[in-house]
């Protein structure tokens, strides 16, 4: 070629030959952009569940048959050991204010079947209280592995709020009387979702581990549809292989720990087999975690809550999932 190649052109060359050659390199891409249509609503009702925008946090609305539960509940803004690290913000009056606008009933009630706590994390359990102890919200039972700090690593003891957290939620469940079930396998209904928890015994130990480690997942299925709710899942001590085959391939995995270091491991990413992801995160956390999922599934389908502005998953009962953005409206991130 006797004419050279502009700058523009030589990076596009580049760019396009890295992609081909390290398609996880397209993993950069999702940290920026929103892809999903917008939440309309005259979009038909039906089983859904809502991954709502609170940061780096999980809060997640399961919704079947008329039927609501929270799977978390979301940041708080509490600090009660006034630690300068643990100020943080909160989101408990916006998941609070989505509940009331898009769960209530002809009176401005919210009844929820039931409330899991995935574990002892503040920006998973935090936000419950404040839920519970609304006044137009009902509960009938909680799922809530109890905490152990004489199991977890020093670091947690000396400067996060685990226990104050934990403290919380149980406080406010038993002022409304609310039952505290303590979790097993066994399959139980929300609506048309079977729904089953992973992870309710905790292997046996020597060390002290992070409260990740005691982390729920929540596996929901409807007509051979399944979806997986990883919590803050990792594999320092081996939770996700020694648990992966036990899930088997799903059609949406919500990446555990928001997608930071430790999780979405290659023989978790591999047996999961995902068609698509969702990360409860402002962008995503870790590189090598992302380039994972497209790697191994070869596709780039993964959803950031607090890029789409809260994700939508609505299954039809043909077990097609359609997803949708923009269901959250508050503006910060």
């Amino acid at each position: 070629m006797s004419e050279k190649l502009s700058l523009k052109g030589i990076i596009a060359v580049l760019t396009a030959f890295l992609c081909f050659a390290f398609p996880h390199l397209a993993a950069l891409k999702v940290k920026t952009v929103r892809s999903l249509p917008a939440y309309k609503q005259s979009i038909e009702s039906g089983d859904r569940v809502h991954f709502l925008k609170t940061g780096s946090s999980d809060a997640i609305i399961i919704e079947s048959d008329g039927h609501f539960a929270m799977v978390d509940g979301g940041e708080d803004t509490d600090n009660p050991r006034n630690f300068p690290g643990l100020e943080l913000p909160g989101y408990e009056q916006e998941v609070l204010g989505y509940l009331k606008k898009n769960c209530s009933d002809e009176n401005g009630k919210v009844h929820l079947d039931f409330v899991l706590g995935t574990h002892a994390h503040s920006d998973h359990i935090g936000g419950f209280d404040t839920i519970i102890l609304d006044p137009d919200v009902t509960v009938d039972r909680a799922y809530l592995k109890g905490y152990n700090s004489a199991k977890i690593n020093e670091h947690e003891i000396e400067d996060w709020d685990n226990q104050e957290v934990y403290d919380q939620m149980i406080n406010a469940l038993n002022e409304r009387n609310v039952p505290v079930i303590i979790p097993d396998p066994t399959p139980f209904a929300l609506g048309n979702f079977t729904v089953t928890l992973f992870n309710t015994d905790d292997p046996e130990n020597p060390e002290k581990v992070g409260e990740n480690d005691n982390s729920l997942g929540v596996l929901l299925e409807k007509n051979g549809t399944k979806i997986f709710l990883a919590g803050d899942m990792d594999n320092y001590t081996g939770d996700e292989s020694r648990l992966a085959p036990e899930i088997g391939k799903v059609n949406l995995l919500k990446v555990g720990h928001h997608s930071y270091s430790g999780s979405g491991t290659e023989d978790f990413i591999s047996t999961l087999l995902p068609d698509t992801c969702v990360i409860t995160n402002n962008t995503t956390g870790d590189f090598n975690v992302v380039s994972n999922i497209i790697k191994i599934c070869r596709h780039d389908r993964i959803y950031v809550t607090g890029i789409e502005n809260g994700v939508l998953a609505v299954v039809g009962d043909g077990g097609n999932i359609d997803y949708y953005g923009a269901i959250c409206d508050w503006e910060r991130k």
